[in-house]
């Protein structure tokens, strides 16, 4: 194994927000299983070897824990997984690290890749305090602020609690828009009415377009947001009903084939009942 490593972190997985945070960071190299995509780096385990600091940005915490159960780590190595996943997975894999020397955050990320590469999102990170504290020069790249929220596994259940509630207020987005086309309502102007409201929120400025638009190229994907939704689902002792529902309405826009289009397109599955 090469000993030499970079001042710079590596990516493993270089989806969107993958490719967003090695362009924001300067990452040296980044890996994933879409060979077009790799930059620098050939095999998973090259990336481990070149950095001491690396970002998983994966799909969901299977595939996190795969991947770094699957490389030879270094003590003192850290790694930062923005994925949002399965907090007790991502708590025994921090676990489990720890016991190699390893450092492990799950430093999940509210906004979207577009909003990365604006730094403007917010890092919820769970892990080990010092460790945290070395890599805000890294999470200062692309985020607005980056919070420590506990030990590992707490930044997923941070993740998925502020995700419950973007998820709804997308979702009430859409709804609202959906109701005030069939009152023949004009979109645009409906869109700034409740921006001026005590009806506004943030979703409003980066979803209300596409919504009007149809303009479904994902920030973030509908279908992830799925898989998020049944996390939250599988997470809770206490009945979830408006995420219930969420689901059923995710799970219809997927079914009419939106899994892979932006999650503003949650619409159709309501303009389409």
């Amino acid at each position: 194994m090469s000993t030499v490593t970079s001042s710079r972190p590596g990516v493993i997985g270089m989806g969107l927000m993958g490719s967003a945070v090695l362009k924001m960071t300067g990452a040296s190299c980044g890996w994933d299983v879409d060979a077009t995509r790799c930059v620098n780096a050939a095999t998973a385990q090259e990336v481990f070897e070149q950095c001491d600091v690396v970002f998983l940005c994966l799909p969901n915490s299977h595939i996190a824990s795969d991947v770094a159960r699957g490389v030879t780590l270094k003590a003192g190595q850290i790694i930062i997984d923005t994925t949002t996943g399965d907090p007790r997975e991502m708590a025994a894999l921090g676990a489990e690290l720890a016991a190699l020397g390893v450092h492990y955050l799950d430093a999940t990320v509210s906004g979207s890749s577009v909003q990365l590469q604006q730094r403007d999102v917010l890092v919820m990170a769970g892990g080990d305090a010092a460790a945290f504290e070395r890599c805000r020069e890294w999470f200062a790249c692309f985020a607005r602020e980056s919070v420590h929220v506990g030990p590992c596994g707490s930044g997923a259940k941070m993740k998925l609690v502020t995700n419950l509630v973007l998820g709804l207020n997308r979702a009430a987005l859409a709804e609202g828009l959906a109701f005030a086309q069939q009152l023949d309502l004009d979109p645009a102007q409906t869109l700034d009415v409740m921006r001026r409201s005590m009806a506004y929120s943030r979703i409003m400025d980066t979803k209300g377009e596409k919504m009007i638009t149809q303009d479904f190229n994902p920030q973030a994907k509908l279908s992830q947001h799925l898989k998020d939704v049944r996390l939250m689902l599988a997470a809770s002792a206490i009945p979830l009903p408006l995420s219930e529902v969420h689901r059923e309405l995710l799970e219809k826009a997927e079914a009419l084939g939106y899994g892979e289009a932006d999650n503003s397109a949650v619409i159709q599955a309501i303009l389409k009942s």
